[in-house]
């Protein structure tokens, strides 16, 4: 071979290299959803690596404690070179790291359920990162918060995603926001949101298993909160429903959200042994609403949000329990699905369905990859 052609042959190699993008990702939370995501990166990898030329490098993994770094990024051993070399940690410290060893391309995944956490977002924000995030927490505090946080994405030019917050991993805040961007008036947002709610009420309306035995299952099958009064309550719900709200540009704060909780009175204190212990106290009270059921009717946990949308102060928010005929659509759900109707002026009364699989963290954990590999293609 000549030394021309090693010489050309070598420049392509270069050229080859620079074309690769390097995106540094830091995860933080890793539960459920955030292991799964871990593992999730490191399988595509190399896949992600060839067909992509997109090298998404997983530099740190942290709780709330400690965390692992390395600029090379985390292996598939990370669990245990965390335990070995993981270090306690500041937002300061994290952002040492990252400009001691010159890392662009910076991405923040939020995968815990903290709201102190939520308060480091302008501060990564505006030292590089762009945010992904499953925590629904920022987009649920004051409006103040929620203006004052686009201003400074805005103002630094970076991204965030949060597609998970209300979907899991279903495409409804991109189809929300194109809809409302392209000037189309959204007039009622109405569903199930809950995976973990919809696998409650759609196995006790097809089985006659006390309401307690069907939420022991819906505990095993790691659908619910550790403690599942978190889900119960309806808060959850009502979050996700006041993002929708928000999307849509309406000036609505968590407290007008009118929710109806599903646990009685007298099993929401204490602690969660304790509920876990007396949850039969729950099969009297939800075998009465059953048997009240109107003919070919069945319970479904629905949030709504409805009125004049046209107006800032013309919406109503609600999340309560209601009977809806078995052969509609909400009535057909089955296991942990979700379903959201966005009924529109121009669709008239046939709306857009968006329905999938809305609980479990291996479902979050790929949309969240999903907005992961979205704003790689933003940002490169």
């Amino acid at each position: 071979m000549s030394t021309q052609t090693v010489a050309t042959e070598t420049a392509r190699i270069d050229i080859g290299l620079l074309q690769k993008t390097r995106v540094n990702v830091i995860v933080f939370g890793h539960g459920q959803v955030g292991n799964a995501l871990i593992r999730q990166i490191l399988d595509k990898k190399a896949h992600l690596y060839e067909a992509k030329d997109l090298d998404i490098n997983i530099i740190g993994v942290a709780n709330s404690t400690r965390i692992l770094l390395n600029k090379q990024g985390v292996t598939k051993d990370w669990e245990k070179d965390k335990k070995a070399f993981g270090v306690s940690y500041t937002i300061a410290s994290i952002l040492d790291f990252v400009k001691q060893h010159h890392l662009e391309q910076l991405i923040a995944i939020d995968n815990t359920a903290d709201v102190n956490f939520v308060e480091h977002y302008e501060t990564l924000v505006s030292q590089g990162f762009h945010l992904v995030s499953s925590n629904k927490k920022a987009n649920t505090q004051s409006l103040e918060f929620y203006k004052n946080f686009r201003k400074t994405l805005h103002k630094n030019n970076k991204k965030y995603l949060y597609e998970t917050n209300v979907g899991a991993g279903l495409p409804l805040i991109d189809t929300i926001a194109l809809l409302h961007a392209s000037g189309e008036n959204i007039t009622k947002i109405r569903g199930v949101f809950s995976g973990s709610i919809s696998y409650l009420f759609n196995a006790f309306s097809d089985s006659t298993l006390p309401f307690s035995t069907v939420l022991k299952q819906a505990i095993g099958k790691g659908f619910t909160e550790p403690d599942p009064r978190e889900d119960l309550c309806g808060n959850d719900v009502a979050r996700k429903l006041l993002i929708l709200a928000r999307e849509l540009d309406l000036h609505n704060e968590l407290k007008d959200v009118v929710v109806e909780n599903l646990i009685p009175k007298a099993l929401r204190a204490g602690s969660k042994e304790n509920f876990l212990d007396t949850m039969s106290y729950l099969d009297v009270p939800y075998s009465i609403k059953k048997k009240n059921c109107k003919p070919n009717h069945v319970l479904r946990y629905v949030a709504e949000l409805s009125g004049d949308l046209a107006r800032n102060d013309g919406a109503k928010l609600s999340v309560k329990l209601v009977q809806t005929l078995k052969q509609s659509v909400l009535g057909q759900l089955s296991g942990s699905d979700t379903i959201f109707e966005i009924y529109t002026e121009n669709y008239g009364k046939k709306p857009i369905v968006i329905q999938g699989a809305g609980a479990g963290a291996e479902v979050t954990a790929r949309g969240v990859f999903g907005d992961v590999l979205r704003l790689c293609e933003q940002i490169k």
